[in-house]
């Protein structure tokens, strides 16, 4: 990986990102006692995590069906799109449950990824696609796992588990580009440089704005599972490798 990206990686890459700021630092604190069990502030901002990381990966996917160079890449970019239009699903009809506040804009670290990737063409854009989103996918992998195997509510565990196929499910597309520099992925795993909260922290949602809806491809092969309560048949988290649609729009609901 060239110099130019490492310098864009050092000032925008944080391996937590998609964070939001926590009221205390006990992130086991408990928030809230719910009919699906406790919620605490790891467990909301988890949900939170994973709703911001669709509103900066969903576009990205977008643009690697119109930029990218290899079909490896336009590959990865449908697994983006896909994926992260059945978890933005599952975040929406969770948050409103769990009274959780969810965004409708990326944080300013994450807005800097789409930015770089909207300004890379020819081979340096599939370059700097697939290792960024290389090492945003392998940092959140383990906070996604503490969740999994900590969070005593029903309802973001199954966030969980739909987010561990998911993420995985992008790692590895990642990988097949052939374009990973692990060396380097790895370092910034491992070596984060240190960001000030408010490069971290999507905004809160405008009163009175629209939802934004992360639209599914037509041809989707991957769905929500099903809540409790829920009817139907599936509760797929799928590969999928369907085409865009482009983000829409629906009434925001009250959350606190």
């Amino acid at each position: 990986m060239g110099g130019a990206l490492s310098l864009t990686l050092a000032a925008l890459a944080y391996p937590s990102m998609l964070g939001v700021n926590t009221v205390s630092s006990d992130t086991t604190r408990v928030i809230a006692n719910t009919q699906w069990g406790p919620l605490t502030e790891g467990d909301r901002d988890f949900v939170v995590k994973v709703r911001a990381a669709g509103l900066w990966e969903y576009p990205v996917g977008q643009l690697g069906l119109k930029k990218g160079q290899s079909q490896a890449v336009i590959t990865a970019s449908k697994h983006l799109i896909d994926g992260h239009a059945a978890l933005d699903a599952s975040c929406r009809k969770i948050a409103p449950m769990l009274n959780i506040t969810i965004p409708n804009l990326p944080s300013p670290q994450q807005q800097g990824f789409v930015n770089t990737l909207t300004a890379d063409s020819g081979k340096k854009f599939d370059t700097d696609f697939a290792n960024i989103l290389r090492i945003t996918h392998g940092s959140i992998f383990n906070t996604i796992a503490k969740i999994r195997s900590t969070t005593q509510n029903t309802l973001v565990r199954i966030l969980a588990d739909q987010a561990n196929a998911t993420v995985l499910d992008h790692i590895t597309v990642m990988e097949q580009t052939g374009l990973v520099d692990f060396p380097s992925v790895l370092f910034q795993e491992t070596t984060p440089p240190k960001l000030p909260a408010t490069d971290l922290t999507p905004p809160p949602p405008v009163a009175g704005q629209p939802e934004v809806v992360l639209t599914p491809p037509v041809n989707s092969t991957t769905q929500p599972p099903l809540l409790p309560g829920e009817n139907g048949s599936g509760t797929g988290t799928g590969t999928g490798t369907g085409t865009g649609t482009g983000t829409g729009v629906t009434p925001s609901p009250t959350v606190g």
